[in-house]
């Protein structure tokens, strides 16, 4: 299987991409600065590309059978567009036959309402309000424009162990916030990439 995967050098991307090269995977990563990926593989490729550009998305797409979205940002202050664009980057390359596993957050589309009381009135409204108005574009576009799509939606994030034991809900009724680490989120996305389950649905992921 030939896994691309779209902000590799650290966090959920990262994860995900040592645990499909352990798997004996095939795994391109798009990346900014080479320098930046802290590890190297017979079966790693390195792209070097930005996500909003048109160019480097048409390249790591190219023969994937599997198109990993982790894009992520520490900017809280600035306006954010790079998960929309590439979104949008995304939509004009992927073929009808191409998986894409977009990973966004708990409170993009209609995920909103199920984070903790602090998350859903003040870190989602004032801290975070500018990422996640690009993340529900990001949905908006990969729902409307894209053949067959995994939106991935984990709770709040840690850098605990990958577990395997998780939650993966597709009813948020009476669902309000959760943790999970960045090494299951990445496990689940590489159980969807090898079997897909729920495709045109929008799983969370939580303890």
């Amino acid at each position: 299987m030939k896994i691309a995967v779209i902000g590799a050098t650290r966090g959920i991307g990262l994860a995900l991409t040592k645990q499909a090269l352990a798997d004996g995977q095939e795994v391109t990563a798009l990346v900014r600065d080479p320098s930046r990926m802290t590890i190297s593989h017979l079966h790693l490729h390195i792209i070097e590309g930005d996500a909003v550009n048109p160019d480097s998305i048409a390249k790591v797409v190219e023969g994937q059978d599997v198109v990993c979205d982790c894009l992520g940002t520490a900017r809280l202050t600035q306006t954010i567009t790079m998960f929309s664009r590439c979104a949008e980057n995304l939509s004009k390359v992927l073929k009808p036959q191409q998986l894409l596993i977009a990973v966004t957050g708990l409170g993009a589309g209609d995920s909103k309402g199920h984070c903790s009381i602090l998350y859903d009135h003040f870190f989602l409204p004032v801290v975070l309000r500018r990422i996640y108005a690009d993340k529900d574009q990001q949905e908006d576009i990969i729902k409307n424009n894209i053949a067959r799509w995994i939106i991935v939606r984990p709770g709040f994030l840690n850098n605990g162990s990958q577990t395997r034991n998780y939650q993966v809900l597709t009813d948020l009724k009476g669902i309000h916030g959760g943790r999970i680490s960045r090494a299951d989120v990445a496990d689940f996305l590489f159980s969807q990439a090898k079997l897909p389950k729920f495709i045109g649905q929008t799983p969370m992921l939580i303890y």
